[in-house]
């Protein structure tokens, strides 16, 4: 009867402590800088921090300047996401995105930036928009502050 306590205690103990990024509710979450809703599935972003916070952005510019904010530096993140623009709705990692700087591009913060898979979707994208700069995430993080 104890083991069956721990192990049911312990189960739930990892349960509860699982931390994980969970879909954007478009149409529903709301902007954790600028409150806006989020609307387009094209864009958005979500920091999950190491205790299981989640916050939730319409914008990488918003993101950046929550991240830069005295708030934003009182957590470390587990997860830094954003929303594929080829794929919508679908998070991926900044650490690991490519992004596109194009003024045809219109984003819910007029930050004109969208966020592609790999290095062939963003040559893609350039073409079918004319143009545009090429980003890391460490040129996006200087780019809002």
């Amino acid at each position: 009867m104890r083991l069956w306590m721990i192990l049911i205690f312990s189960t739930i103990w990892l349960v509860a402590c699982t931390v994980e990024p969970r879909p954007i509710n478009f149409g529903h979450d709301d902007c954790e800088l600028c409150k806006m809703k989020l609307m387009d599935e094209r864009f958005g972003a979500q920091l999950v921090t190491d205790k299981g916070r989640i916050f939730m952005f319409d914008d990488v510019n918003c993101m950046v300047m929550f991240m830069d904010s005295e708030e934003g530096r009182r957590h470390d993140y587990k997860y830094e996401l954003i929303v594929d623009y080829s794929n919508p709705g679908e998070l991926m990692d900044v650490h690991y995105t490519f992004f596109l700087k194009n003024e045809n591009v219109r984003t819910p913060m007029n930050s004109e930036i969208i966020a592609l898979p790999d290095e062939e979707t963003l040559d893609e994208f350039r073409d079918d928009l004319g143009g545009g700069i090429y980003l890391g995430w460490g040129e996006i993080l200087t780019q809002f502050k």
